[in-house]
């Protein structure tokens, strides 16, 4: 997986499909792989390189498909093990790499292992491969779920068992070999098909402390799981985290590395891990592990030029001491929409633009997230529409707003996502007539436009314009740094700024002889 520097994945733009709401094939308002397939054309014109699939498999759909009854089929909203095979191949002939999700801290609790646990009861082999306790006086201990309220749930004989997500999502027990195995004969299944790598869902959990002991929290204070490690890489604070990245889950990956590495092509993992600093995400990368990490910092940066200068520096000082490279990203399933994020409207979309020219001017992989190509925002989904499970446990809006399905053409919903009339499962704002793939693409003004001109041209100097940046002070509210003979620019403040030297490459809206706020450019 890595051993030359040239491996595909070091400098790939990867798109990441939201498989329900990409496309829909059979008209039932669900996106699905025959959809999916139909509509890869648009993803190879855009520019990228590989595409990510989130969770397919055969599943109760309670956290849309992130609880996994079976990791070796497909669930029949999505298609047939056929149409997988399809959807591989087309993509292979279109030049693009294939990365689907694998989801290993936790199974539905409608797969049959878990099923078996509740039926042979407390004590058994069967209910050890989940993470059951005793505890008569009320949960075993004080863990929150990231869905919100507590992370155990009580079944009829009186034990208890662990769910760090959804109650429909019981925690695997890692120190039982039987799991690791399994997942291994999952990895060869994929493989064995074509994938070509593999995001890994929660890849900081897995394992939990042993004693399982209450996590430690100021007076009054309810922690927020998972996420709340990532804001302290932004923020710099620690966070008692007993559930989270614990040293054991390392000898997972290595293993899974070994599996891979028996493969032709490249084959690669990208984690997801919520750390608490850089230095902790790069143990995840290091040369026997996994290929790539999601770098959050710089998707929970505030708009600042400050913050995205550290977010850089503290990136790079990670990666380099584990001889790995860095990937960049702003949106995916998960957060709101980053249009949203920096204020929404015409200016969040200026600042979203120039967020995202500056991202693709960096070393490293990136990520996008399917819409924001279009220019997306958060949608406010009306609570009657409303999915996400943690809606349900918490009254929060929840993730619903950023997985509205895709608008590709027509004037009314379901604006070309499928065949059949009328609004898809998530509703679609009347406004995105105007945001459709069909609507956009003949604009050369248009967000579709600038990201196929800014993918275009990233391809013309990122394998050869190096793998560092120097920064450059061009003044508190500019974030600025040369990689090779290209110069990157973002002005993050209120004034104008200065244009550096050169001839602009590439800009993320209008310029002339100096630099506007919210607008980022490439100099060569």
């Amino acid at each position: 997986m890595r051993g030359s520097g040239q491996e595909w994945w070091r400098h790939a733009v990867t798109y990441q499909i939201y498989v329900r709401s990409f496309a829909d094939g059979d008209g039932d308002g669900v996106g699905d792989l025959p959809g999916i397939t139909a509509r890869l054309e648009h993803v190879r014109d855009l520019g990228v390189d590989a595409i990510w699939l989130n969770p397919f498999y055969t599943s109760p759909q309670h956290d849309h498909g992130y609880d996994v009854a079976d990791y070796c089929d497909i669930d029949p909203l999505f298609g047939t093990l056929a149409d997988a095979d399809a959807m591989i191949e087309r993509a292979h002939d279109l030049g693009l790499k294939v990365i689907v999700d694998l989801v290993p801290n936790h199974t539905s609790n409608e797969h049959e292992w878990f099923q078996a646990a509740l039926a042979a009861g407390p004590g058994s082999p069967e209910r050890d491969r989940y993470v059951f306790r005793d505890s008569p006086d009320g949960p075993p201990n004080n863990w929150r779920s990231v869905f919100g309220g507590p992370a155990w749930t009580q079944v009829p004989d009186g034990q208890w068992y662990l769910h760090l997500f959804d109650t429909s999502q019981p925690d695997l027990n890692w120190r039982n070999p039987e799991v690791g195995d399994m997942f291994v004969d999952v990895l060869r299944f994929w493989l064995d098909r074509g994938v070509d790598g593999f995001r890994v869902d929660v890849a900081h959990g897995l394992f939990k402390e042993e004693s399982l002991r209450d996590q430690v929290r100021p007076a009054g204070e309810v922690p927020v799981s998972g996420a709340s490690a990532g804001e302290s890489m932004v923020e710099r604070t620690e966070v008692d985290e007993p559930m989270w990245d614990q040293p054991e889950v390392h000898e997972v990956y290595r293993r899974w590395h070994e599996v891979l590495e028996k493969y032709d092509g490249d084959r690669m993992m990208v984690a997801e891990a919520w750390t608490q600093s850089p230095e902790s995400m790069a143990r995840y990368i290091r040369p026997d592990e996994f290929s790539q990490a999601f770098n959050f910092a710089w998707l929970l940066a505030p708009w600042s030029a400050r913050a995205f200068t550290r977010v850089i520096t503290g990136t790079f000082e990670a990666v380099d001491h584990v001889g790995a490279s860095p990937t960049w990203v702003l949106s995916n399933h998960d957060v709101d929409r980053h249009p949203s994020r920096y204020g929404g409207g015409p200016r969040g979309l200026a600042r979203a633009r120039a967020a995202t020219l500056t991202m693709l001017g960096l070393p490293g992989s990136a990520y996008l997230y399917q819409g924001e190509e279009l220019g997306l925002e958060q949608v406010e989904v009306e609570p009657e529409f409303r999915q996400d499970p943690s809606w349900f446990r918490t009254g929060k809006p929840g993730r619903d707003g950023c997985r509205v399905p895709m608008p590709w053409s027509g004037t009314e919903p379901p604006f070309g996502f499928g065949p059949g009339a009328g609004q898809p499962w998530l509703p679609q704002p009347a406004a995105w007539s105007r945001l459709t793939v069909e609507a956009q693409a003949g604009d050369p003004g248009s967000t579709l436009a600038f990201y196929r001109a800014a993918l275009a041209a990233r391809r013309t100097f990122s394998e050869t314009a190096g793998e560092r940046v120097e920064l450059v002070d061009a003044g508190p509210d500019v974030v600025c740094f040369r990689r090779g003979p290209v110069t990157v620019a973002l002005n993050c403040g209120t004034q104008p700024a200065a244009l550096p030297e050169g001839t602009v490459l590439m800009a993320s809206g209008p310029v002339g002889d100096t630099l506007p706020p919210d607008t980022a450019v490439w100099v060569g």
